[in-house]
């Protein structure tokens, strides 16, 4: 009786340790996800009073089982609005976080002013998507995001 007590034991340990790492690996690598915007017609509507200024705010579009994460930023110059994605490190869907008037990349740690995404070019700057503004809102064409679904 106690030689099975000690190894059930020493079977539970590898297991619990295994299920626990995959856990742990798996909410690191993870997509986040965040709340859909509204949509009108063809376009994903950001209500412009809704965007604190010089603070992303990140949204989640769904189109064809992919979450199209993106955010919309308000600045003195207007409202600009980015994929939460780069072309260096998009195959990890971990995006950016918002840090102290920056974003950072999830992925590798790059640190990019709100100040100077508007002028970024390649690498790890966020993707910029096309977007206006039409009295106090903020329209995307769901074409723009739907075209990037393949970086999600």
């Amino acid at each position: 009786m106690m030689i099975t007590g000690i190894h059930d034991h020493k079977l539970r340990a590898p297991a619990a340790l295994f299920l626990f790492c995959s856990l742990l690996v798996a909410a690191c690598t993870s997509q986040q996800k965040y709340a859909s915007p509204t949509v009108v017609g063809s376009a994903a509507v950001v209500e412009i009073s809704s965007l604190q200024p010089e603070t992303p705010l990140f949204f989640t579009y769904q189109y064809h089982n992919k979450n199209i994460n993106f955010f919309v930023l308000r600045m003195d110059n207007g409202v600009q609005s980015y994929l939460d994605a780069c072309a260096s490190c998009y195959p990890h869907k971990l995006g950016y976080k918002c840090e102290d008037g920056s974003v950072v990349c999830r992925a590798c740690g790059m640190k990019f002013s709100v100040y100077k995404l508007e002028k970024g070019l390649g690498g790890c700057y966020p993707i910029r998507i096309e977007g206006r503004t039409e009295k106090d809102k903020y329209l995307i064409p769901l074409t723009s995001l739907e075209a990037e679904a393949g970086k999600f």
